[in-house]
């Protein structure tokens, strides 16, 4: 088993390779090259290396990797991305693979790091001389199995009242409500304008991570679910309140899963909570349809993920060093610079 590296330029060469390997290990869709290929035109530094582990002629783990200070190069990761780019098929060892593709690099390398790591997908290694991981963020899912009617019923008491309450008042306003989804290529543009035009009128705008048709987020989001409504595998829910668009989920998926990617909504309606209702909506359809085995999140667990699954797991980083020493200097300087922030204690200050 030998690694081969490419500039990234390349990418488009191996897609058929790439692609196989990450369906081999399904439910991670934007691992796949309709994803990055879009992100790495929009964010990548053009500076990345393909890295492609082979046996026997099969392709059996691959990695974008970026380079990094002090000797480290890390998986491409931008903001965008749920999870690292790479990739490797059932029972290849993580940290043998990472071991092997250090000294092929290029450049004094002393180790790498894989971020944002499944441990559904992917096995979490020890701790050892050499390796090193640790926790990023708990991700939440919903297991599609049995009826919506049951799934609903297992819901918190907090989350059916307030959206029946929410449907009520709406009702009595005489706002209608429906669900859209959007799939052909061709209604995309349209989809990602109006996701800008709530999305830019919220908080996102002031943090600068708003999509807006013209902007890099905008483009990316179009090409991306482009490719995937190409494939038959993008989804755009759009929710109406009469003729107004008030909240939208964007969505790719593969066989297995749907992935939100990211949502919207109204914020000067939040007082009835669109997102809710549009969620409750889209869910009940998912379940009817019974097409998908998952509905994932990929993203930090926050309290609202909580209404609507118990369902929770660790996606960790992993990092492999070249030599021990380097772990050992590593935690040294962790150690220093921990201590350094200590406060100082009223002994000590007073002494001063």
């Amino acid at each position: 088993m030998t690694w081969t590296l490419h500039p990234i330029t390349q990418f488009a060469d191996f897609a058929v390779q790439w692609d196989t390997l990450v369906r081999s290990r399904p439910g991670t869709p934007f691992l796949e090259s309709a994803f990055l290929q879009p992100i790495l035109d929009t964010f990548g530094c053009g500076d990345e290396r393909l890295c492609l582990y082979h046996s026997k002629g099969q392709l059996r783990a691959a990695a974008i990797m970026q380079r990094e200070r002090n000797g480290m190069w890390q998986t491409f990761q931008p903001s965008q991305l749920p999870l690292g780019a790479w990739i490797s098929a059932e029972g290849v060892d993580l940290v043998s693979t990472c071991g092997e593709l250090v000294p092929e690099l290029p450049g004094l390398s002393l180790g790498v790091g894989v971020t944002q790591l499944d441990s559904r997908i992917q096995v979490r290694p020890e701790d050892g001389p050499k390796v090193r991981t640790q926790d990023y963020i708990q991700t939440a899912w919903v297991n599609i199995e049995g009826s919506f009617d049951a799934y609903w019923e297992a819901r918190g008491k907090n989350l059916k009242q307030n959206t029946r309450k929410q449907r009520n008042k709406l009702q009595t306003e005489g706002i209608q409500t429906r669900l859209e989804c959007i799939t052909a290529a061709e209604d995309v543009p349209k989809a990602i304008e109006d996701y800008g035009s709530l999305e830019s009128a919220g908080w996102k705008t002031a943090d600068g991570t708003a999509i807006h048709p013209d902007n890099a987020q905008g483009r990316f989001y179009r090409k991306m679910l482009e490719n995937f409504c190409t494939q038959g595998r993008g989804r755009i829910y759009r929710y109406w309140f009469g003729d107004k668009v008030v909240a939208m989920d964007l969505c790719i998926h593969d066989d297995i899963a749907i992935v939100i990617l990211k949502t919207t909504y109204d914020e000067s309606y939040k007082t009835v909570s669109p997102s809710t209702l549009m969620r409750q909506t889209e869910f009940q359809q998912l379940f009817e349809e019974q097409r998908f085995n998952r509905i994932e999140f990929y993203g930090k667990v926050m309290e609202w993920h909580t209404r609507w699954t118990e369902n929770a797991r660790t996606v960790y980083h992993a990092n492999t060093y070249r030599y021990a020493l380097i772990r050992q200097l590593l935690n040294l300087r962790a150690s220093v610079r921990k201590s350094d922030a200590q406060p100082a204690t009223a002994a000590e200050t007073n002494h001063a």
